[in-house]
């Protein structure tokens, strides 16, 4: 893997970090229950993660590191 594209996951991820905490206080903003706030951000967020998840995989397989 070269370093541009190292920095590229680095930044990508931290801007999936960031979004995610954004998305958590959008939903905890309006709700009046930890369960109102919980669901809807799982559902909301494991879809999003789960394809980082996969991209990174793809990625790194293909730099060939893993």
């Amino acid at each position: 893997m070269t370093w541009k594209s190292g920095l590229g996951l680095i930044i990508a991820f931290a801007a999936l970090v960031f979004g995610t905490v954004l998305v958590f206080l959008a939903f905890d903003r309006n709700s009046h229950s930890a369960s109102d706030t919980i669901r809807p951000f799982l559902i909301t967020m494991i879809p999003v993660w789960a394809v980082m998840i996969a991209a990174t995989r793809v990625l790194v397989r293909r730099n060939g590191i893993g």
